[in-house]
């Protein structure tokens, strides 16, 4: 598979089985900030971007997420829903009980895991009413659209004028969220667990080194596959309207 230091990040991350981890690895950005080339993010990331380039040359096979890209837009939304979203809901609900209890416990000699406590809280009251907003609003509506167009009937506009208005309010809250994560990874030394840590030390350490990773993931979906293909067809929808 032929990469270049010109690919943007995202398209990397979806079509190259091995970039994911490796970003994940060296902390590149490859969701909320996809858009930009290998070479720059590897030089903010102070990384030789040559090096990349040969490792992720040497992988052949396609991400699982490149079929992603030609599945229809309303079994994309369905599928974060069902996947994404739901083990979100799980993931917060269980690990917001396990980071009072770790805190509860360990705070006196780990002061952080107060900052801890409160970032996790922030992350779940932010990432619950945006899941909501996207089962509730823009998602039906992206099935609608793609479903009106695919059988050449009118288009019903929607009461917030196009759908890039509640898409970029979607990325907004990614950014927020990403920024969330990358507190928590601060916080905790990227999730190490000290020495003197328990069993519920691990546990919530190890959870939330999975939630960053699933979110990560999740925001990379919406923002660099779904979102783009809604924008994209409701451009070609619209545009024997505008002619």
């Amino acid at each position: 598979m032929t990469v270049s230091p010109n690919d943007l990040v995202s398209e990397l991350a979806i079509r190259n089985r091995s970039a994911i981890p490796l970003f994940e690895r060296l902390g590149i950005d490859y969701c909320c900030n996809g858009q930009r080339k290998l070479r720059d993010a590897c030089g903010a990331a102070g990384i030789d971007a040559g090096a990349i380039v040969e490792e992720l040359s040497r992988t052949n096979e396609p991400a699982q997420l490149a079929e992603l890209t030609t599945k229809p837009l309303a079994e994309l939304c369905a599928y974060i829903v069902r996947y994404h979203h739901q083990i979100t809901r799980d993931e917060l609900d269980r690990l917001g009980g396990l980071a009072a209890k770790v805190a509860s416990k360990h705070g006196p000699n780990h002061p952080e895991l107060a900052g801890v406590a409160a970032a996790f809280r922030r992350l779940t009251d932010d990432m619950l009413p945006h899941m909501m907003k996207e089962e509730q609003i823009l998602f039906p509506f992206v099935a609608q659209l793609e479903s009106e167009v695919s059988g050449g009937g009118a288009l019903t506009p929607p009461f917030f004028g196009t759908v890039q208005n509640p898409i970029r309010m979607m990325l907004a809250e990614h950014d927020v969220v990403g920024d969330i994560l990358r507190e928590l990874r601060a916080l905790t030394n990227g999730f190490n667990v000290p020495e003197d840590g328990c069993t519920s030390f691990r546990a919530l350490y190890d959870g939330l080194s999975a939630l960053e990773l699933l979110t990560h993931e999740h925001i990379h979906i919406e923002n660099n596959i779904a979102f783009p293909r809604a924008v994209e067809l409701e451009a070609r929808a619209m545009a024997p309207l505008r002619a």
